[in-house]
């Protein structure tokens, strides 16, 4: 069992969180041990994966403190509640859910909490919120991060939309201390395919822009 502190510190190295749309619940752990081989340790299992709860359960179960197993789409108390009794270790909403906080720090987990607007954001925060979640990213970009957080450093934007191996060194300038990343990394035709080579090719170019982009990073 993996302390917050820890569960915090895996969460930013190197910096990408796999979110995961799988589409059937025996995918996940394959594709887990695709992301891990590549150097993607944090893999967000989507309530919108068949029998999710039963997935995020297996993985926690087979890959233990390899892998950071959490939850996101998780839309309301009742499945933030389920997912954490599920054995997630971060829980990742869309929303702006400030109430999820007190639930998730309870069980020992993480909390990223959805934010589009500096309002939104600064709630999230002052309801103890580890880090928000920007979303939809693309809309925005790293410039929207640069400008919030120059009135308001203490936010710790996790952008999740439109991150790719070519821009993602630019959320980490704009302060970024992780980013999100769906289909780009894990595509609809790598789980048609159960394509799990690629998969593993993905997540290595991603783990390797992610370390870079730290490296050039002032005081890294």
């Amino acid at each position: 069992m993996r302390t917050r502190d820890e569960i915090l510190q895996a969460l930013t190295d190197p910096g990408i969180i796999a979110v995961v749309r799988a589409q059937s619940r025996e995918q996940v752990v394959p594709l887990t041990e695709a992301l891990l081989a590549g150097g993607v340790r944090a893999v967000e299992v989507t309530l919108t994966t068949p029998d999710a709860y039963s997935a995020i359960e297996e993985a926690r179960k087979r890959f233990g403190r390899d892998a950071l197993i959490g939850a996101g789409t998780v839309l309301s108390a009742d499945q933030c509640r389920a997912v954490l009794a599920s054995g997630a270790e971060f829980v990742v909403t869309p929303l702006a859910r400030p109430d999820f906080v007190p639930i998730i720090f309870t069980a020992g987990a993480v909390s990223v909490i959805g934010a589009f607007t500096p309002t939104e954001a600064q709630w999230a925060h002052e309801a103890g919120a580890d880090f928000i979640k920007l979303f939809p990213a693309e809309i925005l970009g790293p410039g929207y991060v640069r400008s919030v957080r120059a009135p308001l450093p203490h936010l710790r934007f996790i952008p999740t939309g439109g991150v790719t191996v070519d821009n993602l060194a630019e959320w980490f300038r704009a302060g970024c201390p992780a980013v999100g990343v769906g289909s780009a990394l894990v595509s609809r035709e790598i789980l048609a395919a159960n394509d799990w080579a690629e998969l593993q090719r993905r997540a290595a170019a991603y783990a390797q822009a992610a370390r870079a982009a730290r490296a050039s990073q002032p005081g890294t």
